[in-house]
């Protein structure tokens, strides 16, 4: 299976059965984010152990990247500290803008998310989770936005 079919399935996956989907009450953290280009919406909820990301979940709706990006962010962070939370956001970022770049981290199925920079367009749309991350590690309370 080469990267394209990868990419394909992954995200076809996990946007038609996205992982860690819906509210998750007595929250830690939570932070909103929005993509004015296509329209997708996210909401991200964590409950924190200390520094460790005990467990996240994220509602709204969106396109498939967005929906499937915020699906497998939830999966590999789960248990993951603040500092490593935001090391994948950094390989995360890299993987989506910079071309040929290659990951200092393992990062299992999130390497599908490559295939979104042949999509110049749709990278907004795959980092808005790792934005709104962010945003709740800050506790920041205004809503973020890929503009």
């Amino acid at each position: 299976m080469d990267l394209k079919d990868l990419y394909r399935d992954v995200i076809i996956d996990h946007n038609r059965q996205p992982r860690n989907f819906g509210r998750l009450e007595g929250a830690d953290a939570h932070a909103e984010g929005f993509n004015p280009l296509c329209g997708d919406r996210l909401e991200l909820f964590l409950a924190l152990d200390g520094e460790r990301l005990k467990d996240l979940k994220f509602e709204g709706k969106g396109c498939a990247i967005s929906v499937a990006s915020a699906s497998l962010m939830t999966e590999a962070l789960k248990g993951k500290t603040r500092t490593e939370a935001r090391r994948y956001f950094d390989e995360i970022h890299a993987l989506l803008t910079q071309p040929g770049h290659v990951p200092t981290l393992e990062l299992g199925k999130l390497a599908a998310l490559s295939g979104v920079r042949e999509f110049p367009v749709r990278v907004k749309c795959a980092s808005l989770c790792w934005h709104t991350l962010n945003a709740a590690l800050d506790q920041q309370g205004a809503p973020v936005s890929t503009e």
